[in-house]
């Protein structure tokens, strides 16, 4: 349809030529004519072409399944507090106020 378009377009580019040159109203008439039916079948094959695209479109977006979410970060495991290295740290500390105080 665009290629049909395109010829009446190109008829009508020549009859305008043609009726400038000749100052005949037929040939003017025959433009005008060519340019309308042209303009109509560009406006017919985009409205085709729009319908088209809403209908591949439509089935994806009505979907009412929602997609789960997604955690980025899964939940951290608590780091587990070791007794001794309390203990070690607590008796350094008790021997360094010893050493100080001699």
């Amino acid at each position: 349809m665009l290629i049909v378009a395109l010829v009446l377009a190109v008829i009508g580019l020549a009859a305008l030529v043609t009726a400038v040159v000749t100052s005949n109203e037929l040939i003017a008439w025959v433009c005008i004519a060519a340019s309308v039916i042209g303009v109509v079948l560009l406006i017919v094959d985009a409205l085709r072409e729009r319908s088209r695209r809403e209908a591949s479109e439509a089935p994806a977006t009505t979907d009412d399944v929602e997609p789960e979410p997604v955690e980025d970060y899964p939940e951290e495991a608590p780091v587990a507090q070791d007794d001794e290295s309390d203990a070690e740290t607590t008796a350094v500390e008790h021997h360094d106020e010893d050493s100080n105080s001699r």
